[in-house]
């Protein structure tokens, strides 16, 4: 049986995260179901100075939670209808995340976040949780 990891593994560089989750099990249990799925790709989002990261722009009440605590996730919409599942990574007060890309999961290739979270349940309900 897996382990869940423990809030130290995302405590590291992003990067270096990044790079670990790779071959980890994303599980979520969602209508008394248990979802898994090996980690395929991964991108990672470091610092304010990082141009593709919302958090680029500051704290806003979108992006506060990658100012937060390691492990918290950070879901969010993107156009209109796709929800992103990202995890926290590093220090309080610095702003980083791991946006999970790519997922194999009952025989398919989920290639996008949006299928991720569509297969795996994954909403704004999640967001700020650990």
């Amino acid at each position: 049986m897996a382990k869940i990891l423990a809030i130290k593994f995302f405590e590291e560089p992003t990067l270096k995260v990044a790079k670990s989750l790779l071959g980890k099990t994303l599980a979520r249990k969602s209508g008394g179901k248990l979802i898994r799925g090996i980690i395929t790709e991964t991108e990672a989002y470091v610092g304010p100075s990082d141009k593709a990261s919302h958090a680029s722009r500051g704290i806003t009440p979108r992006t506060k939670i990658m100012f937060g605590d390691c492990g918290m996730i950070y879901v969010y919409l993107i156009y209109g209808m796709y929800y992103c599942l990202n995890i926290v990574t590093g220090k309080r007060g610095y702003p980083a995340a791991v946006l999970i890309r790519g997922v194999l999961s009952d025989g398919l290739n989920l290639n996008g976040p949006g299928k991720i979270t569509r297969h795996f349940n994954i909403n704004k309900n999640l967001n700020s949780k650990k």
